[in-house]
């Protein structure tokens, strides 16, 4: 039986007919790989704009925050791995492009009011039939889609998608090239879809720091130094972790890791945040 292999992300998993990506949400279905989670919701939610989190872009208002189910790298640490790990038979509510820009539109319309769409919770470029419809869409109506992503994802939809996004948030999730084979993922990949991101449209990046994984204070001054040569006003948010997912053999980062993290990037970006504090 001959496999079609999708295109999408850098894993390139080659499918047989009726065989589900590494993702859990792209499928073989005969002649095509198709988005298993195409129009299909976990989670829908009224955000201000800081939780993304996304600091610099509009801030103090609001925007609608849509998930999904499944995602292409595969953290034991992730936060929101009910959903990130699920797949088709996850419970989910349908929503078209269509019905998904009106609901924002009308959102918009209200108070708090509404910037247009998050596209969040889970992997958002594994479903990019989906967010590349609806961002058209609401491009076209004057509202804002945002992503935020792992960046994992090929270069070729990747910038296909950038002119109808307005703002990225992208997880940096380490600075070694180990650490992404630890996730199953591609660190010169998602370094480089940084790159091309902040020269199109505003992208902030968050680190998620982990006890005796990626919390050196020379890792963090390496990735600070590499993100100023892109635009050392691009902000950084050095996250605390919380023990989740297949990663409770450790406590919490300590509070004061992160804030001794965010002082040696400091010395090198504009704007660190902190988060999970």
């Amino acid at each position: 039986m001959d496999a079609l292999v999708c295109s999408l992300c850098p894993r390139h998993c080659s499918l047989v007919s009726g065989q589900i990506g590494a993702c859990r949400a792209r499928k073989n279905v005969g002649e095509a790989i198709c988005g298993l989670n195409y129009g299909r919701i976990t989670s829908l939610a009224l955000d201000p704009i800081e939780k993304k989190p996304l600091m610099r872009f509009h801030p103090g208002n609001y925007i609608l925050s849509v998930g999904g189910f499944g995602c292409n790298l595969h953290c034991p640490f992730c936060q929101n791995f009910t959903i990130s790990t699920a797949g088709e038979d996850f419970p989910t509510q349908e929503l078209s492009p269509e019905a998904l820009a009106n609901l924002a539109q009308n959102l918009a319309a209200k108070s708090p009011g509404n910037l247009g769409v998050a596209f969040t919770y889970n992997e958002p470029l594994i479903n990019f039939e989906y967010v590349l419809e609806t961002a058209k869409l609401l491009t076209a109506r004057g509202l804002h889609t945002v992503l935020v992503t792992n960046g994992f994802v090929e270069e070729a939809p990747f910038r296909e998608l950038i002119p109808y996004v307005s703002a990225l948030n992208i997880d940096l999730k380490g600075f070694k090239p180990e650490f992404y084979r630890w996730v199953g993922g591609d660190f010169a990949v998602v370094c480089r879809n940084i790159e091309i991101a902040a020269k199109a449209t505003h992208v902030e990046v968050t680190t998620l720091i982990i006890p005796g994984e990626n919390d050196s204070p020379a890792d963090m001054a390496a990735e600070a130094r590499w993100l100023t040569g892109i635009n050392p006003e691009l902000p950084l948010h050095v996250s605390r972790f919380f023990p989740r997912h297949r990663l409770t053999d450790r406590e919490a980062t300590p509070v004061q890791t992160v804030y001794a993290l965010a002082e040696v990037a400091k010395r090198y970006l504009k704007y660190v945040y902190t988060g999970n504090c």
